[in-house]
């Protein structure tokens, strides 16, 4: 399935990190779909008690307000120009989580199986079926130009990239990538977040998304150049879900669910949903282009047993049961720190590593670790040091580190 990308894989760090561990910690042991054994703290090694009260951290440091998530989306972006919902959004449940060590489950806590939005963690997702497209060959090198790979598409009036008065081009099929600055934007570029592309895409033109609070910035045909400055900007997102369908020429749900999610035994109720108007028809059929996040509604719902898996997934570095289901060396480019962010490779990589600043986001946790995160917050923890995996569903940010901190300090 993967031959084109396996010659070249890189050796795991992955398989030194096992061999470091105490024989019979069941290093290598994955869960069956409707099978995942526990086991107590002590039998992998770990504080039942410390266990114990980072649970309680996670449950005290729940995020305050609202659980309505449409209520909560207009109170974070309502003032921001093109505000309103085009997608759906669920009341939230209450603080959600798992630990899971040695690829066993030691505690869960809330309703683990609760399907919820996850916001931006369906960016990883989202990379995800990238990275299978590379792996297939339909992208050639992640460093080529995007606009080779984008065929005509007819868009919902309004959308497309603008000419030099701000203005969309007229209702016809367009590319995206004609404009002589998004010509240059590579794959790259697109899932590091340091694109710059400009247009409108379903309504939402990319200035429009946390926008300058120089309104005069608003319209400015100036960008920098792709690959210089990191911008967390949902319209760019979108972007490389209508691209990467395009690639692909199928609805992303059903790429990632035959590569991905039935494989590594994710339950059938997760959802990836797109927007109202983000309807293209491509070969004959009316297909819709999933979000990245749910920034105007819609992304990846699902439940906090189904996110762990994804963490498993990542930390295994695409082996699930011994079949490579993506090639290793993508794992290796998507934890790699991008140039204009060090403590960001791929969507949704937010890695630990000090950045610019010689910090760490999260100080009590290693360097090698890193985190899928989502608004609310939504966390998927990796760590590959201690072969940890912390799903912590609706944690306020200031609860995370301590949390995190109290969970390795568990640790023998």
């Amino acid at each position: 399935m993967i031959e084109v990308r396996q010659r070249r894989v890189v050796p795991s760090v992955l398989v030194l990190v096992t061999l470091l561990l105490p024989l019979g910690a069941g290093a290598q042991y994955t869960p069956e779909r409707h099978n995942w054994e526990t086991r107590r703290p002590a039998e992998v090694g770990m504080n039942a008690t410390l266990v114990e009260e980072a649970v309680q951290m996670a449950i005290d440091g729940e995020t305050p307000g609202t659980h309505d998530m449409a209520l909560s989306q207009q109170l974070a972006f309502g003032r921001e120009p093109h505000s309103e919902p085009i997608g759906p959004f669920r009341t939230r449940g209450d603080a959600a989580g798992i630990i899971i060590r040695n690829g066993y489950i030691v505690t869960e806590w809330g309703d683990p199986y609760r399907v919820d939005m996850t916001h931006s963690v369906s960016k990883s997702f989202l990379s995800t079926t990238v990275g299978l497209a590379w792996a297939d060959g339909l992208i050639d090198d992640i460093d080529d130009t995007v606009a080779p790979y984008m065929a005509p598409v007819l868009l919902p009036e309004g959308d497309g990239e603008r000419n030099l008065s701000g203005d969309s081009y007229s209702h016809e099929p367009v590319t995206l990538f004609e404009d002589e600055h998004n010509r240059k934007i590579t794959w790259r570029n697109l899932l590091q977040q340091n694109s710059a592309w400009r247009g409108t895409l379903w309504g939402k033109p990319d200035w429009a998304d946390r926008p300058a609070e120089d309104r005069s910035a608003w319209l400015d045909m100036d960008r920098p150049e792709p690959g210089t400055v990191y911008e967390y900007n949902d319209t760019r997102v979108n972007l490389l879900a209508l691209l990467a369908t395009q690639v692909w020429r199928e609805p992303l749900p059903n790429v990632l669910r035959r590569r991905v999610m039935d494989p590594i035994g994710a339950s059938n109720t997760w959802r990836w949903h797109g927007y109202e108007n983000s309807w293209i028809t491509q070969d004959g059929e009316r297909i819709q282009i999933v979000s990245g996040g749910g920034h105007w509604g819609g992304g990846m719902f699902l439940s906090a047993r189904d996110q762990a898996r994804l963490g498993m997934f990542t930390l295994r570095r695409g082996n699930w049961k011994g079949e490579q289901l993506l090639p290793e060396e993508w794992f290796d480019m998507a934890t790699t720190p991008s140039t204009p962010n060090p403590g960001y490779g791929f969507m949704n990589y937010f890695l630990n590593g000090p950045g610019e600043d010689g910090r760490k986001t999260y100080p009590s946790a290693p360097d090698e670790a890193y985190a899928h995160r989502g608004s609310g917050t939504n966390l998927v923890y990796v760590d590959p040091v201690n072969d940890l995996v912390i799903v912590a569903r609706w944690i306020q940010g200031g609860a995370i580190d301590p949390f995190l901190g109290k969970v390795v300090e568990s640790i023998n």
